[in-house]
């Protein structure tokens, strides 16, 4: 929704001039990127390119004179000292507060060559400049001039931050194996300096480089500072979510500023949480700059200079004191350089610690005195320093959280299952959403065995069975197989006829549990039943990228863009739950994983093995894909069921048939006349239709006149 919304913003938003911008000023960024945007949908691809890399231009560019000024205006119009005696406090706060303003207003308009308020864009454009959005839309428009060195690197630049956006992992994919194409096209155009000296730096202490580990790592170390104090500069924006309110209910004068001030200082701490994140990660390195401290004083006493290593040392005991290995280190140090040698700190990093400690002090006055909350993004801070009333709350709120999860659990417990040893492995909580569940022991090790038999003995009778190259990935083998084909290979002695009724009675018990289970008292019919198997092709898989089955949802066209999924033909619409039980799980990959509506963020992850069966609900709220099957054959009965009774499957009523009249020739050998099908002995005890109801007319046939138009890229994916 939140894409979409954007989409719309960008293209109501004025049109930015096309030709060059007077000199000295800076195009608001929104602007270029509403017109880069509105040529790439009119297909212009080089102003589309030209106004994207402009935005992005005076992205950084508005970033560097916010960062510029403040630091020129904090020297400019610095608090400093109390108030003369005479003058209130009041009067010589505001006065300097005032001249800081003036200060701000004049430097940035001088740069920016406009009004500073031009530049505030709204924050749905900022989020996609901090996803660097724009490099997607570039790397198109760049393939689309056949600037291929430019366009690997807006996709490489993208994908960085955003490894888990699967049709960019396929277009990388797609550009490695373009000739013309270089490895060092592959470059991340937003990189911070930190992150190459921080991981060339540990990569030299691990192999024992201890002399080039202390120079890339100091480099590092700097860098992270001064890219900290870029983020700490660039905190005193506008105060957020001030929606308007009732003059009532408004803050007053202190209040105002109390509240704005908080949220400059809780941005200020949370920037040690950007740094040290590197783009394309969800956690950040935990105590990214007292380890870097740590790394160096080893590395420094390795390479024979105690003098560095004591003040490293010492600079890491400010975060923490009571550190015994590193007190037993500086001991050490004392003796070797000499009981008179005065060893301190690094001036900077305590500067550091006492400003961050000062911040945290005011922050945490502030959430006991005032309400609101503080997420502190440090290991080290004082125990002390938290107020003892918070750290009740703190643990009053753990505790009620950990209630409500129990409660939840016991609101998700369904009736018993219909059949002794099942276990649930991972419910919908566990799984981060709704309408699924994990079991496990659907099947025996030796059934398993059974049913993958079935499809080696399939394979080789060359019928209905052939492996072809996956409709999702040219690096797979695909293998399917329904049940009424295994009656018939059966019928023609192909294949055991015991290891073919297995198949019908091990999807049969996965119906009943999942009907159990979801839908008590509510029948499900059988929409599809396919016995599937996926086969690495061994000389494709160096440098894979892409999946094995594409994220889809079973019952609607899946639409990441537009955060929706539209219940219409070709989708199987009448679906409404879905199974997999698998059969094996000596392979590489394959594993399941259920995503958001837009495709990219994972909830939740199933590795297969054998008797495992994974349920859901069909519809847009668990989107799915599977991973790569990088080295071995996965195979899985994929099950597809519905509440309609006119949609069941009709293969599967001739398949039981077809097993009843097995039946009835084993029971009746002299070829005896027999009166009526006893279907006690069916796997399935009712019919899946009613008797003689003609199946409709499939509805994919639907005049196009009658459908609604949407965006292109919609995905209705099965497995076959």
């Amino acid at each position: 929704m939140a894409s979409l919304l954007c989409l719309l913003l960008l293209l109501l938003l004025p049109a930015a001039a096309a030709t060059s911008p007077a000199a000295g000023r800076l195009v608001p960024y929104d602007l270029l990127y509403a017109d880069g945007v509105r040529a790439y949908f009119a297909r212009d691809w080089g102003r589309a390119a030209e106004l994207l890399q402009r935005a992005l231009h005076s992205y950084a560019g508005l970033r560097t004179a916010r960062r510029s000024c403040r630091a020129a205006c904090h020297r400019e119009a610095a608090f400093l000292g109390g108030p003369p005696a005479a003058e209130p406090w009041e009067a010589a706060l505001f006065d300097r507060v005032l001249q800081r303003a003036d200060c701000l207003q004049h430097c940035l308009g001088s740069r920016l060559g406009t009004a500073p308020s031009a530049h505030r864009a709204s924050l749905l454009i900022q989020r996609d400049f901090e996803r660097r959005e724009p490099y997607n839309y570039l790397q198109v428009a760049f393939f689309q001039l056949k600037k291929l060195d430019q366009a690997v690197s807006a996709a490489h630049t993208y994908f960085v931050a955003n490894p888990q956006h699967l049709q960019m992992r396929e277009d990388i994919e797609k550009y490695r194996r373009m000739s013309g194409v270089k490895s060092d096209n592959f470059r991340d155009l937003e990189a911070a300096p930190h992150w190459g000296a921080y991981e060339a730096g540990v990569q030299h202490y691990n192999s024992d480089e201890y002399l080039k580990a202390v120079d890339r790592l100091e480099e590092s170390l700097r860098e992270a500072l001064s890219a900290l104090e870029e983020c700490r500069d660039l905190c005193e924006g506008p105060l957020e979510d001030a929606e308007e309110e009732e003059e009532d209910l408004q803050p007053g004068l202190y209040e105002a500023i109390a509240a704005h001030y908080i949220q400059v200082l809780k941005c200020r701490q949370q920037c040690v949480l950007e740094i040290a994140t590197k783009p394309g990660w969800i956690s950040a390195t935990e105590d990214f700059i007292p380890s870097h401290l740590d790394l160096l004083q080893f590395a420094y006493d390795q390479v024979g200079n105690q003098a560095l290593a004591a003040e490293c040392a010492a600079s890491y005991l400010l975060f923490y004191p009571t550190d015994e290995a590193v007190l037993e280190k500086m001991k050490q140090y004392h003796k070797e350089l000499g009981e008179d040698t005065a060893v301190t700190a690094r001036e900077n990093i305590r500067h550091y610690v006492q400003r961050s400690l000062m911040e945290k002090k005011m922050i945490y006055y502030a959430t006991e005195h005032l309400g609101g909350t503080f997420n502190d993004p440090d290991l080290w801070t004082p125990d002390e320093l938290i107020p003892e009333n918070l750290k009740q709350k703190y643990r009053e709120d753990q505790e009620k959280q950990k209630q409500e999860t129990l409660d939840i659990e016991e609101i998700e417990k369904r009736g018993s299952l219909p059949f002794e040893g099942i276990t649930v492995t991972m419910d919908s909580q566990q799984m981060n959403g709704t309408q699924r569940v994990v079991f496990d022991r659907v099947l025996t090790e030796s059934e398993c065995k059974d049913l993958l038999r079935l499809t080696k003995a399939a394979r080789g009778t060359g019928e209905g069975y052939r492996a072809r190259r996956s409709p999702h990935t040219p690096h797979e083998r695909f293998e399917g197989l329904t049940v009424l084909k295994a009656m018939q290979l059966a019928q023609n002695g192909d294949v055991d006829w015991r290891d073919a009724k297995l198949l019908l009675q091990a999807s049969e018990k996965s119906r009943k549990i999942i009907e159990s289970y979801f839908t008590p008292g509510k029948k499900l019919h059988f929409s599809f039943t396919h016995l599937v198997c996926r086969t690495a092709v061994e000389e494709e898989q160096e440098g894979r990228m892409d999946l094995s089955h594409p994220v889809h949802a079973d019952n609607c066209l899946l639409d990441p863009e537009g955060n929706e999924c539209w219940k219409e033909p070709p989708a199987y619409v009448y679906r409404d739950y879905s199974g997999i039980l698998y059969l094996n799980d000596d392979f590489q990959g394959g594993s399941l994983f259920f995503t958001e509506m837009d495709t990219v963020t994972v909830t939740a992850k199933v590795r297969p093995k054998c008797g495992r069966l994974v349920a859901f609900s069909s519809g847009k709220e668990n989107p799915h894909g599977v991973r790569a099957v990088s080295r071995g054959r996965r195979c899985a009965i994929a099950l597809w069921y519905t509440h309609s009774a006119e949609h069941a499957e009709q293969e599967r009523v001739k398949a039981e048939e077809m097993m009843e009249q097995r039946a009835v020739e084993e029971n009746h050998p002299d070829g005896e006349e027999y009166q009526g099908a006893d279907h006690s002995s069916r796997s399935s005890p009712e019919p899946l239709i009613p008797n003689g109801g003609a199946r409709p007319t499939s509805q994919r046939h639907k005049g196009g006149s009658e459908r609604m138009q949407h965006p292109r890229g919609l995905r209705a994916r099965d497995e076959f």
